[in-house]
Parts: structure tokens; C-alpha cells; sequence
């Protein structure tokens, strides 16, 4: 029969305890999550600023569903593109300072259109460059790395350590050359000019995210940016949980760090975390933009987004920027989460045996709303998220493959709408889990060494009989 390998691969997953499941949510409000009738307190939401809930956006929901319906009715090229679109393109564009933004339905949707379209199967264009390289972080998110691998027979994927900009230039050095006297057109160049590492008819994409979604912590993208304009590459990054969050406005990384557009070609975002809302964009020059409106098929041939969430969004986006708060607040419970684990735990923690590196229980150096404490195995990561379900946290254990194998963690998420309250209502909930963790451990180690010792008795089995 067709096909008859996939429950053989559940089966094999469940053996390995890593089988996935689904959980439905009944209600959600501020930081209570209800799941199968019970109530827990939500540290796992990606809602940073507690903007889904907002009054103002729930109330635009409603004006875009009168003015404009549930849906948008068609493909943008069509009759799907609407005043509403084009309002929310502007303005990303605006306080991105970029030429054109594009809307997608998800940021996965923009990843693959992006690469899809950049590094197309059959090129538009006789004067596009006959190899590609795609150089992108170790860490990056797996919508990206699909659509990288979607486009292998135009571009070579190249994977760097994380954050390594070692690493980087070594990656890059392997498909770039520095120029000799034959290449050069004019021998008395400036040499200057001739410092900068070039290609040969080659399009580089060196790929980087703004805030990492597993490890919370940040690119060094000055410095990217600068190695990209050292190579002739293009730098992409992909800020969907920057934005929101980051910068004077709210608008990101690249706002953060006052990057340009010749800096940072390619931005991409999502509005489903610190929004609040759904969907994606793309950000970048006028033509880049041009060309994805004609060339990306994740585009043309997808519905609009629903007018009503552009409206949603829109408001979101320009409440952020002027109102702060929030973004204080987030800012305010991170700093208390990372002080009062640190003083509660230490830097490290032992769970088991001694002096066992695979023991090691520690908070990431991640200075975002992403908290990842890692615990170094699938088995310790679900056992301690049971443990906190059980004292009312919702807690997710992220585990492999979705992080590397022995790189296991609880990913805590902050927000806005967590109070400290909340906040030592969890590190207690943790401590508990971790003594009934070290407890149930102690006892089977007690329970094999018996069994050894029974074993290797010569007596044992009279004995018993006796």
C-alpha cells in the first residue's frame, strides 16, 4: 500500500518520546490560558505585548470586517489588493525607512516567496548570475531553511555557527575571491576599490535573524551588514520577533540599530507575536518589491490577507509607536525574571549525579522576551513542563528536532500582561518540579542499585526463599 511508512514513522517518534501533540485552548485572557477545562497561568505565548486582547485592535477586527468583510475575495492581482493593504504597506515601509514593503499571509509563506523568487528554478532574466549562495545561520528558522533547500539546483545553502562572524567570512571566503591584476579592467585601479572582496557572476544571500525564536538572543547585524558589503551580498534578516518590541517605534531590529536599507536589503517580519494579529511582510527597495509582485508565486497565487486584519493591524502597529508602556513593562519583567532566577538558582544547577554534564540545568544569556532554561535531554524537558502543568504553569518543553539533540529546554516567554506576581508564582512552581525531578531520580537509582546488589548476591535468591 502506498504510503504505508507514516505510522511507522509516528510510532518511532512516540518510542523516542518526541511525538508531537496538539493541545486546543478553550480561553485565553491577559496571561490565564484554559485547556481542557483547566486554568493555567501562560508562559508559553508569543502575545508579548498583550496585544491581541487590546480594545482599540479588537474594535478595528470589527470596522475592517464591516467595511470590507471577512475576506478578501481574490489573489492582490486580482481584486484582493485593497486601500487597507496598501495603508499597512506604507507604513512598515515608512518606519522601516524602506522604499516599498509587500504583504504575505505568514512569515513562512514570505521565507520560501523570498527565496523562491530570488533564486527561481528557471531565471526571469538572461543577465542573472549563473551560481547563487544562500549563507545563513546554523539557528535559523525552519521556514527559511525549507525555502532555501526549495531552491538547491540555483543556490548553494551554506550554514555558519551561530553568530559566528569567523565563521561567517570563512563561508564566505569559499565562494568569493579577491581580484587579481588579470581580472582587473584598469591596472592603476584604485586599490581601494580593489581591497573589497568580489564575486564572479554570483548572487550572495547571507540570511540572519533579529531575535532568535528558540534562543532569545540577538545577531551582531552592524557587523554582518558590513561583512555583506565586504562580499557583494545582500543581508537579509528575518525580525519576526524584533518587531514590536525593538526599537523607539517598535519597529525592530533594524530601527533599533539604525540600519539601512543598503545595510539590510531584506527585512522581513510577522505580525502574529508582539502584533498581535497574522501575517507577514517583506521590506526593501522599490524593485525588489516590483519584481516580487511579478515574480513570487507564494504571491500571486495566494488570497489577499483579509482587509480586516491589514485595519487590525495598522492600529496595533501605530499604538505601539505611541505608547510605550507595554514595551516597558515586557522590558521590566524580563529584567525581574533573569534577577530573581539567578538569585533563586545560580548561574548552573545539578539534577542527579554529580559532577554530570548532562545534568546541567541553566537559564540562556537571552536579554529578550525569550527565556530559554536549558535542561539537556527531551525526557528531563517534558517531565519538568509536566511538573509545572501540574502546579498550574503552562510552560512548553521544546526539544529535538526542533533544537539541536542535547540542547532540550523549557522555553519561558514573557509579556506585558504577566505581573512579578506571576512571575515568583512560576520560579516557585519550577523549584517544586525540580525537587520531585532530583526526588523521582534518587529512587530509581535506588531502585537499580537494589537490583544490582540482588543480583550479585549468591544468597539473595536463598534468602528470599527462606
Amino acid at each position: 500500500m502506498a504510503f504505508n511508512w507514516l505510522e511507522d514513522s509516528l510510532s518511532a517518534r512516540a518510542q523516542q518520546g518526541l511525538l508531537r501533540q496538539r493541545y486546543c485552548q478553550q480561553y485565553e485572557k491577559d496571561s490565564i490560558i484554559c485547556i481542557n477545562n483547566e486554568h493555567y497561568l501562560n508562559f508559553s505565548s508569543n502575545d508579548y505585548l498583550g496585544m491581541r486582547q487590546h480594545e482599540g485592535v479588537l474594535q478595528s477586527w470589527v470596522e475592517g470586517l464591516a467595511q470590507f468583510g471577512g475576506g478578501s475575495g481574490a489573489s492582490p492581482l486580482v481584486t484582493g489588493h485593497t486601500q487597507a493593504h496598501l495603508a499597512l504597506e506604507a507604513y512598515i515601509a515608512d518606519g522601516l525607512n524602506r522604499e516599498a514593503a509587500l504583504l504575505f499571509n505568514s512569515g513562512f509563506a514570505a521565507n520560501q516567496a523570498l527565496c523562491m523568487a530570488l533564486f527561481p528554478h528557471l531565471s526571469p532574466s538572461p543577465k542573472a548570475a549563473t551560481n547563487g549562495h544562500i549563507v545563513a545561520d546554523k539557528l535559523m528558522h525552519a521556514s527559511f531553511l525549507e525555502g532555501a533547500q526549495c531552491v538547491s539546483e540555483r543556490a548553494k545553502l551554506r550554514r555558519f555557527k551561530h553568530n559566528d562572524l569567523s565563521h561567517l567570512e570563512s563561508v564566505l571566503s569559499t565562494v568569493c575571491h579577491k581580484p587579481g591584476p588579470i581580472e582587473s579592467k584598469n591596472e592603476g585601479a584604485d586599490s581601494a576599490a580593489g581591497a573589497n572582496i568580489l564575486s564572479t557572476q554570483q548572487d550572495i544571500l547571507i540570511a540572519s535573524e533579529g531575535v532568535f525564536s528558540m534562543d532569545g538572543d540577538v545577531a551582531p547585524c552592524k557587523d554582518m551588514a558590513e561583512i555583506a558589503a565586504k562580499y557583494n551580498a545582500w543581508f537579509m534578516l528575518d525580525d519576526a520577533h524584533g518587531m514590536g518590541v525593538l526599537g523607539d517605534n517598535g519597529f525592530g531590529t533594524v530601527e533599533a540599530l539604525n540600519l539601512s536599507q543598503q545595510q539590510v536589503p531584506v527585512v522581513i517580519g510577522t505580525f502574529g507575536k508582539a502584533v498581535g494579529t497574522a501575517g507577514a511582510f517583506i521590506a526593501g527597495s522599490q524593485t525588489l518589491i516590483d519584481y516580487l509582485v511579478n515574480f513570487s508565486k507564494h504571491y500571486v497565487y495566494s488570497t489577499a490577507m483579509p482587509p480586516a486584519q491589514a485595519v487590525a493591524t495598522l492600529y496595533s502597529l501605530t499604538h505601539i509607536a505611541s505608547d510605550t508602556a507595554r514595551r516597558q513593562t515586557l522590558n521590566n519583567n524580563i529584567a525581574y525574571f533573569r534577577e530573581s532566577f539567578h538569585k533563586r538558582f545560580g548561574q548552573t544547577l545539578k539534577v542527579g549525579a554529580k559532577n554530570a554534564s548532562s545534568s546541567e540545568i541553566a537559564l540562556g544569556s537571552s536579554q529578550s522576551a525569550i527565556q530559554p532554561i536549558m535542561v539537556g535531554s527531551s525526557q528531563r524537558a517534558v517531565a519538568l513542563s509536566e511538573g509545572l502543568k501540574q502546579r498550574g504553569i503552562w510552560a512548553t518543553a521544546i526539544r529535538q528536532p526542533t533544537v539541536p539533540k542535547n540542547q532540550d529546554r523549557l522555553r519561558i516567554t514573557l509579556t506585558a500582561n504577566h505581573t512579578t506576581q506571576d512571575i515568583n508564582v512560576l520560579l516557585d512552581a519550577f523549584e517544586l518540579s525540580l525537587n520531585s525531578l532530583a526526588l523521582s531520580g534518587l529512587a530509581a537509582k535506588r531502585t537499580e542499585e537494589s537490583a544490582v546488589s540482588a543480583v550479585s548476591d549468591p544468597d539473595s535468591v536463598n534468602k528470599s526463599e527462606m
